[in-house]
């Protein structure tokens, strides 16, 4: 009994280590730009000490309400089988509601995309203001590097990017340590800094936050949308609480995480009341001369690994989306064999690059960076905040006044964010917006669209029942094999099967109709991975079900079927595919330059082929004109 006691504590260790590298390097970067943003001269807010202990008490409540309660305490506790992330949350809260009045489904459906769309403005914006940041400590050692700070800050995070196709395999052991390192270092500079000036402390005191609201009024009130800066990393506990569990995340976040956060922004403020000049770089200015240069590269490092993290959760999200029907297919590779979470999607991952170098070229500092950093993670938690209120409704089965009190205090706190980070579109936060709204357009387009390509593709598609009288009054020549005829509708006959019958007259021994489906689950386990129906004559409906973080991967699946008994042979499997040629008309359906999108999208998206990985030499490709 004793092992496995320590061995559970052994497992729950390394998972805890991990969770540092992967989960809070966001989190653990702000300390660079968060407290001195506050005093940014934008503001207006005098660097006073009873400013520096409001704004102090105003973070640390802020990591308490937010990270600590919120998500740690209530809303990681929503995983769908294990995983958490915007859509899984979508998936739970529409748990129960397909019965419920149209509209709240289809706005549940909208939130949530918008939700998962924000996610990218942010995952182009965190990589720019973590580097940028990390390396502007440059200039703190020696004004030489003033005029480099640019071009490195591109340097890096060219290598990163272009490092990605290697996958964070090879590095992921590295990563907790390296932020396990950066924690001690943070809160071992906050706790010297503190014993200078130990009445800082007293900052915890709730009194100090009221009092700042009392003193600077509506300008004390804008400062929450700076202070949000430290809660920036919410998001990444609850996405990717999948790969390490809550117990992990929750014991890294009060073991280490939060606990040096509040000893190095605590720190920095008993700097500024020591010296108020610091206010340029407090983080920088607490770290002795002679370590400087070492921190600005541990520094440059944790935002390197947190820029890492996001950009890995942006590529799930979108294998997510792909899987749920919202994005077209791209190409997506697995860039480790034994963790399924690790991908690489290159489309992606240059929009990404040039995304992120040209906000670093159009907002040439931190400080400017700042000013758009917030607006897209303020409304990706209101959002979650929204969607709990259903997942406490439906899932776990609150009473509508427990679920009204605990979503009304959580959006309180979620707007008095919001809102002051709203002065922020008109400086660059217009620009995570932006992508959000072109990324929900494909998104509702996409799905629209092949709604509406189902349809047409359905009026010109045979009964199953006909097709199958014909063939047993016809009996057709067979020819030794099995056939594969992938299916949208997995009622009716197969378009390309029709059409290959009626130019051919000859069948396989063996006919499968496959349709395949993503489930609102994340893994679906091999054992339930598809039903089969005998109709006769040597023809077998099969519909196959994968989860929308399996890999789809059609030939592994075929293996597990048996046929009469006997299992499949995948080298005897012939693979007959439809390659549909969208014509955007104007019929009824979207809007003419919506369907043109469509088309341009389907065009352009992965072949079947290669997203079911099928053999290419086993495929037999059939084109049909669709028009929408």
């Amino acid at each position: 009994m004793k092992s496995q006691t320590t061995l559970s504590r052994s497992r729950l260790a390394a998972l805890s280590l991990g969770a540092l590298g992967i989960v809070f390097g966001d989190i653990g970067t702000s300390p660079l730009y968060a407290l001195r943003e506050c005093f940014s001269p934008v503001h207006g807010l005098p660097l006073t000490s009873g400013n520096i202990f409001g704004v102090l008490s105003l973070i640390f409540w802020a990591l308490i309400l937010v990270i600590s309660i919120k998500y740690i305490g209530y809303v990681m506790r929503a995983d769908n089988r294990g995983e958490g992330g915007v859509l899984a949350l979508l998936v739970l809260a529409l748990h129960r509601g397909r019965t419920s009045r149209p509209w709240i489904v289809n706005g549940l459906v909208l939130i949530g995309l918008f939700g998962a769309a924000l996610i990218y403005g942010d995952g182009i914006i965190t990589p720019a203001i973590s580097v940028l940041s990390a390396v502007e400590g440059l200039d703190v050692a020696t004004p030489l590097f003033s005029h480099y700070i640019i071009p490195i800050t591109c340097l890096i995070l060219a290598v990163l990017f272009l490092n990605q196709r290697h996958g964070t395999g090879k590095i992921g052991n590295l990563f907790g340590p390296v932020i396990l390192v950066w924690f001690f270092s943070m809160g071992a500079l906050g706790a010297y800094s503190i014993l200078q000036s130990p009445n800082i402390l007293h900052a915890v005191n709730p009194s100090y936050a009221l009092g700042f609201f009392v003193e600077n009024g509506l300008a004390g009130a804008l400062i929450l949308g700076t202070i949000f800066l430290v809660v920036t990393g919410g998001e990444a506990l609850y996405a990717d609480m999948g790969h390490f569990g809550r117990r992990p995340i929750q014991w890294a976040w009060f073991g280490v995480v939060l606990p040096s956060l509040v000893l190095n922004y605590f720190g920095q403020g008993a700097l500024l009341i020591r010296n108020p000049d610091a206010i340029s770089h407090p983080f920088f200015h607490m770290v002795p001369s002679s370590f400087l240069l070492p921190m600005v590269g541990l520094a440059t490092l944790a935002s390197v690994i947190a820029s890492q993290a996001l950009i890995s959760g942006v590529f799930s999200l979108t294998s997510q989306a792909i899987q749920l029907g919202y994005f077209p297919r791209f190409s997506v590779f697995h860039t480790s064999a034994h963790e399924i979470g690790q991908i690489y999607i290159p489309v992606i991952n240059y929009l990404m690059f040039i995304g992120t170098v040209a906000l670093v070229f159009a907002f040439p500092s931190s400080s400017q960076l700042a000013a758009a950093y917030g607006v897209a993670v303020t409304m990706t938690m209101a959002i979650t905040t929204i969607l709990m209120f259903f997942v406490s409704r439906r899932r776990w089965r609150f009473s509508l006044f427990l679920s009204v009190i605990i979503t009304a205090f959580l959006l309180t706190i979620d707007i008095a964010f919001l809102i002051p980070n709203l002065a922020k579109i008109g400086h660059g936060g217009w620009v995570p917006l932006a992508l959000a709204g072109f990324i929900m357009l494909i998104m509702t387009t996409w799905n629209r669209g092949r709604s509406i390509l189902a349809e047409r593709l359905s009026a010109i598609t045979s009964s199953l029942s006909d097709f199958l009288s014909l063939v047993h009054t016809d009996k057709p020549v067979r020819v030794p094999g099995i056939a594969v005829y992938m299916a949208r509708d997995p009622r009716g006959t197969p378009p390309i099967l029709a059409h290959n019958f009626r130019h051919n007259h000859v069948l396989h021994e063996s006919l499968i109709l496959l349709s395949v489906e993503t489930d609102e689950v994340p893994n679906v386990p091999d054992s339930e991975r598809y039903t089969i129906q005998e109709l006769g004559d040597g023809i077998y409906r099969i519909s196959m079900v994968f989860g929308f973080m399996d890999v789809p991967d059609i030939p592994k699946a075929i293996e597990l079927v048996e046929l009469n008994g006997e299992p499949i042979n995948p080298l005897t499997v012939t693979y007959f595919l439809g390659r549909e040629t969208i014509l955007a008309t104007p019929k009824t359906g979207m809007s003419l330059w919506r369907e043109h999108l469509f088309a341009f999208l389907a065009k352009n998206s992965q072949r079947a082929t290669l997203f079911f990985n099928i053999p290419s030499d086993q495929v037999i490709e059939i084109g049909i004109q669709v028009e929408l």
